[in-house]
C-alpha cells in the first residue's frame, strides 16, 4: 500500500519581519525597515550629522543591517553619484585648485565617502565620470587606486602579466636603498645603505605622494636589449665594470654585534678587560691587537674574520676547580666577541650602554662595503630579475654613434614569454625623459602612452621605437642589426653572494652524531642527500659515495663480539676488550658510520637487539 503525500498548504504572503540590527557585530535591536535605514543612515552621514568613519550595510537575502565603525577597517574613498550625476561639480573642481576647497571639506559635504568591504556590497562603482549611468551609486577617484601601496609604486603594472607584478612588489622590498635618515645613529642587525640612490626617470603619482625619492632604493642603468657571448644567458646579466668602479650599485653594510657583562648565580660576573696569558683558551696576542685597554675595539680599525672585537673573561663553569698541585683556584675562562667567519669590515662605531638588566652592554657596528659581482641579483621593476652573469670593462661592450655604453646587457628571451610589456614601455619613457628634461608618468590606466615617448624620440632625431645602431667594442664593427636600448630603473637586491659564499674543509662537529655542523654560520658542511647519493651509485662512483657518507662525515672504529653481536668496550684496568653481555674476550673492531652505531643505541632502548654478525674478509 502506497502512502499518501501530505499536501502542501499555501504559505500566505504576510508582513515582511523585522530587520536585526548589529553594531560591531553585537545584536542592537530589530528594526521594521532595514533597507530604509541603511538609506537614511547613509544620508545622515553626508549631511555630516553622522562621524563619516561609520560604515552601514544592508544584506538584503538575510534582511540584515550591520553597522560598523571599529577600528581596522580597510576603506577606501569613492566620489558620490546621486541620480546618475556626479556631486563632485565642475565649480567645485575650480574652487579645489583655487585652494578654497580641500579633501576634508568634499568628506564633509558628503561628495566623497569612504566606503568598507561590506558597504561596497550595495553600491555600484563606475570607473570614471564618463561611464556613469542612472544605476551607478558612485565611480572611482582614480582607476589607479585599485593597487596596494606596493604595487602602485611600480610603473605601468597594467601592461604586465599579474604573476610579475606580484614578483616586482617582492622584489621591491629587498632592494636596497636609504632605508632610513638616520642610519648612521642606529645599531640595527644587519643594513645596507646605497651610495648613489637615484629618482626614477619613470615614476607614478603614488611615488611622488609617498615621497619616495627621500628613500629612493635604485638607479637608472642604461641598458640593452641583447645576446652578448653567451654571459647573460637565461637570467643572467653582462655588467659594465667600468660602471660598478664609478658607484653603480654599490652599497655599503652594517652590522651589529652586542655583548654583555653578565650576572651569574654565585654573584660571579663576566668582566670586559684584554684576557690575561692565564686565561683558559687565551687566543694568543695577535687576536688582540685592536683593542684598547679597556678591552673595546677601537673606531675605524680594519677586522677580519677571528679578530677580536670585544675582550671578555668569565668566570668558570664550575665553582672551584683544582689545579696541578692540589691548589683550589678559580680559573677564568675565555669568551671574547669576535668577527664571524668570512666577514671582513671595518668598526663603524661602538656605543657602551646599559642592558635592561642594568649589566653594561656593548655594540658595536662594522661597515663593509659591498661592489656588485658575478653572482649579486638586480631586478628591474616589472619582476625580470638576474644574476650577474659576468663584468667586462667598457671597452669590451657595445656603444652607440653618441658613445653611450650600456651599464647592463639583458637578455632578449627574458621579455616576450613574461609578457613584460611594461619594461619596454619604462625603457622608452625612459629615454623620452632623458632627452627632454622631463620626468615621465607610469602611473597605472593615466600614465605617459608610447605615443607621447615616440613623438619626443622623433623630434629629437631619434629612432620612434628606442632602437640604435651599436658598435662592437672588440671588433668596431657596427653590428647587423639596431638594438633597443634606454635607461631603466634597477634595483639591486639584498641576496649578495658574499654573504651566501661558503666553504669547508674540516671544522665543527655535532655533538650527537659526530657529524658535520649545519649552515654557513656554523661553518657546516653541505648536506650530500639521498638523492646525490642515487646519482653517484648510477655513475658507478662507489668509492665517491663511501668518502662522502663515511670518510669525510662520522666514521668511527668500534669493538664487536664475535659470538653475540652486542658492541664491546676497551677495560682499561685489566687491559683486554669485553663483551657486556656475554663477557667472551673474541672481539672486533669494525669500520661504521656513528650514526649507525646511535641508531642500532636507540633500536635496543625499544628493546629490539640488534645483532652486527661478522665474517672473515675474503
Amino acid at each position: 500500500m502506497s502512502a499518501s503525500k501530505p499536501s502542501k498548504k499555501k504559505r500566505e504572503a504576510g508582513p515582511r519581519p523585522k530587520a536585526p540590527v548589529y553594531v560591531n557585530g553585537s545584536l542592537a535591536g530589530f528594526y521594521p525597515d532595514g533597507a530604509a535605514l541603511a538609506t537614511h543612515l547613509r544620508e545622515k552621514r553626508r549631511m555630516n550629522e553622522l562621524g563619516y568613519e561609520m560604515n552601514v550595510y544592508y544584506n538584503e537575502k538575510t534582511n540584515e543591517v550591520f553597522i560598523n565603525t571599529d577600528a581596522g577597517r580597510v576603506r577606501k574613498p569613492y566620489v558620490v553619484v546621486e541620480n546618475g550625476k556626479s556631486r563632485l561639480t565642475p565649480e567645485m573642481l575650480t574652487k579645489i585648485k583655487a585652494g578654497v576647497l580641500s579633501w576634508e571639506h568634499l568628506v564633509k559635504m558628503g561628495v566623497i565617502e569612504y566606503l568598507d568591504a561590506e558597504e561596497e556590497e550595495n553600491s555600484y562603482v563606475a570607473l570614471s565620470e564618463e561611464e556613469i549611468i542612472p544605476a551607478h551609486t558612485h565611480f572611482e577617484i582614480l582607476p589607479s587606486t585599485i593597487f596596494g601601496v606596493t604595487s602602485s609604486v611600480l610603473p605601468y603594472p597594467e601592461h604586465n602579466s599579474a604573476p610579475r607584478i606580484t614578483m616586482a612588489c617582492s622584489m621591491a622590498k629587498q632592494s636596497l636603498g636609504l632605508y632610513a635618515v638616520n642610519f648612521s645613529q642606529r645599531f640595527d642587525t644587519r643594513a645596507y645603505v646605497m651610495y648613489y640612490p637615484q629618482e626614477p626617470l619613470v615614476s607614478t603619482d603614488f611615488y611622488k605622494a609617498l615621497r619616495l625619492k627621500k628613500k629612493a632604493a635604485g638607479q637608472n642603468f642604461i641598458v640593452a636589449i641583447t645576446t652578448y657571448k653567451g654571459y647573460n644567458m637565461g637570467d643572467g646579466t653582462v655588467v659594465n665594470k667600468s660602471a660598478i668602479d664609478r658607484g653603480l650599485g654599490r652599497a655599503a653594510m652594517f652590522k651589529t654585534y652586542e655583548t654583555e657583562e653578565r650576572l651569574y648565580p654565585g654573584g660571579q660576573k663576566d668582566k670586559i678587560e684584554i684576557p690575561s696569558p692565564e686565561v683558559v683558551g687565551y687566543r694568543g696576542e695577535e687576536a688582540y691587537k685592536h683593542l684598547d685597554d679597556d678591552g673595546i675595539i677601537l673606531p675605524e680599525s680594519k677586522v677580519v674574520s677571528k679578530d677580536v672585537m670585544v675582550g671578555k673573561t668569565s668566570p668558570p663553569r664550575f665553582l672551584e676547580e683544582i689545579s696541578v698541585f692540589g691548589v683550589v683556584e678559580e680559573k677564568k675562562r675565555e669568551s671574547s666577541l669576535s668577527v664571524k667567519a668570512g666577514e671582513v669590515g671595518a668598526i663603524d662605531s661602538v656605543m657602551v650602554t646599559e642592558a635592561p638588566s642594568g649589566n653594561r652592554l656593548v655594540k658595536i657596528r662594522m661597515r663593509s662595503s659591498k661592489i656588485p659581482e658575478v653572482g649579486d641579483k638586480f631586478a628591474s621593476r616589472h619582476g625580470q630579475k638576474g644574476v650577474v652573469g659576468i663584468v667586462l670593462p667598457q671597452e669590451d661592450l657595445p656603444f652607440t654613434k653618441d658613445g653611450i655604453v650600456p651599464d647592463l646587457i639583458l637578455n632578449p628571451h627574458a621579455i616576450p614569454s613574461r609578457m613584460t610589456a611594461g619594461h619596454l614601455l619604462e625603457t622608452l619613457g625612459g629615454k623620452a625623459s632623458a632627452i627632454s628634461g622631463e620626468l615621465m608618468d607610469g602611473t597605472a590606466f593615466s600614465g605617459n602612452t608610447e605615443e607621447d615617448y615616440q613623438k619626443i624620440l622623433k623630434e629629437n632625431g631619434f629612432d620612434e621605437h628606442g632602437e640604435e645602431w651599436l658598435y662592437d667594442g672588440i671588433s668596431g664593427k657596427k653590428m647587423k642589426v639596431k638594438l633597443f636600448i634606454g635607461p631603466i630603473y634597477y634595483q639591486r637586491l639584498h641576496h649578495l653572494v658574499s654573504n651566501k659564499m661558503h666553504v669547508r674543509s674540516r671544522g665543527p662537529v655535532q655533538l650527537l652524531t659526530l657529524q658535520p655542523t649545519e649552515g654557513r654560520a656554523r661553518e657546516g658542511g653541505l648536506r650530500f642527500g639521498e638523492m646525490e647519493r642515487d646519482c653517484l651509485i648510477g655513475y658507478g662512483s662507489s668509492m665517491v659515495v663511501r668518502e662522502r657518507l663515511l670518510e669525510e662525515s662520522d666514521k668511527t672504529t668500534q669493538l664487536v663480539c664475535n659470538k653475540c653481536g652486542m658492541f664491546a668496550y676497551h677495560d682499561y684496568i685489566k687491559n683486554k676488550d669485553l663483551c657486556p653481555l656475554c663477557e667472551s674476550e673474541e672481539v672486533s673492531p669494525i669500520e661504521i658510520s656513528y650514526a649507525f652505531k646511535l641508531l642500532l643505541g636507540e633500536i635496543r632502548s625499544m628493546f629490539i637487539f640488534p645483532r652486527i654478525l661478522l665474517k672473515e674478509k675474503a
